[in-house]
Parts: C-alpha cells; structure tokens; sequence
C-alpha cells in the first residue's frame, strides 16, 4: 500500500536502534470510548468533580487506554511491519494520561537472537510512551516474534 513503511525485518534490527512513532493527541471522546468499550466508568475516568478531589486534579485515562494507542503509534512507525506477534509487553506506569495531552512511543532495540524456525526471529525493545512534555508516561520492556528476510 503507498505510503506504508517498508519492512523491518529481524535483520534490518540492531542493538541501539532507536524509532520514535508519530504523534497523537488524546481527546475527550477517546476517553469517553474507552469507557464504553471497556465497561470500566471507575470515577477516577468518568466522573470530573471526583478526579478534581484526587491526586490527579483531573480524570485520567486508564493506563491501558495510553497501551492500546502506543501499539497502533508503533505499527505506524514501521516496526510492526516485519512483527508476526507481540509475545510479551510488561507496562510501568510513571506518570497520568490526561485529555489532551500529546503522546508518541520511543523504541529501542536492546537484544534479538534467532528462533528455530529460520524465518523468524525475536527482538526486545524496552518501550517508552512519552507526552508533550518529554515525560514518560508509561515504559517497560516489549517482545516481539518479527520475520526474517526471505531467501532470494
């Protein structure tokens, strides 16, 4: 499709790489649809006058909402093109996601090793989802299971 990234197979990945995903605000409707979608209308998300009591000031998104939006972040910086599957994501919640704030997701290659099967391999990245601010919101080590380069 015109415009994709290319490819980044298990080969094309090294130790240090760094990739930064586009950006993306967060808005209120986001919130509210995570809400529904999940089911999860906890006050500290949905009601206003109670997260203005919190620590927080304000609502906040739940912390698997800023997840599911870094993975589409990531697929369109070009890494899940080579990925078969994420085989694990650890998440380490430092700082509130908040409407309005701008998120993007640094990714660093930290080690890979062959699989097996010889047309795949698996990469770790540790993951950081940071704001407007360049705070981390969210980080953690991420694993995924990536294609090798075909034969010629």
């Amino acid at each position: 499709m015109a415009g994709e990234p290319p490819i980044l197979y298990w080969e094309d990945l090294n130790v240090g790489d760094e990739f930064w995903s586009p950006a993306r605000t967060m808005t209120e409707t986001d919130l509210v649809w995570f809400c529904s979608w999940t089911g999860d209308w906890l006050p500290i998300h949905s009601d206003e006058e109670f997260a203005k009591q919190s620590e927080f000031g304000r609502r906040i998104f739940h912390g698997q909402a800023g997840y599911a939006v870094a993975t589409g972040l990531v697929s369109r910086s070009g890494l899940h093109n080579g990925a078969i599957v994420v085989l694990e994501a650890t998440l380490r919640y430092k700082k509130p996601l908040f409407v309005g704030d701008t998120i993007r997701v640094r990714s660093v290659v930290q080690n890979k090793r062959e699989t097996k099967k010889p047309d795949r391999g698996i990469v770790w990245y540790e993951v950081s989802i940071v704001n407007q601010h360049d705070e981390v919101i969210t980080d953690g080590p991420w694993t995924f299971l990536v294609r090798r380069r075909p034969a010629s």
